[in-house]
């Protein structure tokens, strides 16, 4: 496997499962509870460090299904608002948008890593990205973000998306196979047979991200709400540590790290 350097940690091979704390800045966010206000931003990220956040991913747009759509402008000033709040903190910061224009506003700050679910369809977006030299996570996507259905589309979206990481020379990189409900065509059915066959994604050799926190294919099976999806995030979560995910993206992060530690006791990793 490749291994993707952020800032001054590695994510994959025989590096540590790394950890994401989520931090939303946008009051649109389908689990209200990931929402941070302007002014709130740096003490938030500084909590998730002490609980055991690797970094922090920020951003600023919700892309739930029936989320109200936001202007780029006001996705910027909500970016620039968190980000001038962690200048100079040290913890490093990845900015999840996949907007060329809103990229090149965040890449002026001391950012440390690009999350893009457009996975680089967008051609301006990718040469802003490969012009930065920054590490990118990059969600399988044809031409709008999650958009393969099942669990053989998802596979042909990633090698796409591996081809235009190529084309761009950008080699520093994390994919994630899009777990959620992106489109209307993506059923919960779809989300649970890519978390059972999650090692399959191993074929492309490079890391993996595990980002299901919280989301609609837990609460459809046990109907509940985005605020008591935690157990079954976690349940969830471990089975896909065990089948190679290198990275977890979560909203609960010392939940979160408690059963990174443990699985990493378990499987004799730690």
């Amino acid at each position: 496997m490749r291994i993707c350097r952020i800032g001054n940690f590695e994510v994959g091979g025989d590096a540590p499962v790394r950890l994401m704390g989520i931090i939303n800045c946008s009051p649109e966010s389908f689990f209200s509870g990931s929402y941070v206000p302007a002014g709130n931003i740096y003490e938030e990220a500084c909590g998730f460090m002490d609980a055991g956040a690797d970094m922090i991913d920020l951003g600023a747009r919700s892309t739930a299904p029936n989320s109200r759509v936001i202007t780029e402008a006001e996705e910027i000033e909500r970016l620039n608002a968190a980000l001038n709040e962690l200048s100079g903190s040290g913890i490093p910061v990845s900015v999840d948008t996949m907007y060329p224009r809103v990229l090149a506003e965040c890449i002026k700050h001391d950012i440390d890593c690009i999350n893009d679910i457009h996975g680089l369809c967008n051609t301006d977006y990718a040469k802003i990205a490969a012009d930065s030299g920054l590490p990118a996570i990059l969600m399988a996507t044809y031409s709008i973000p999650g958009d393969p259905v099942g669990f053989d589309s998802v596979m042909g979206a990633l090698e796409i998306v591996l081809e235009r990481a190529e084309l761009f020379g950008i080699d520093n990189l994390i994919l994630d196979p899009a777990v959620g409900k992106w489109t209307p065509e993506r059923t919960v059915e779809d989300d649970w047979e890519l978390c059972r066959r999650f090692d399959e994604f191993a074929e492309f050799e490079r890391p993996l991200l595990a980002a299901v926190s919280r989301k609609t294919f837990i609460g459809r099976l046990l109907d509940k709400n985005p605020e008591d999806r935690l157990f079954g995030t976690l349940a969830v979560t471990y089975d896909i540590l065990k089948k190679g995910a290198s990275i977890v993206r979560a909203h609960d992060v010392a939940a979160t790290r408690d059963l990174i530690d443990v699985f990493e006791k378990v499987e004799h990793r730690g």
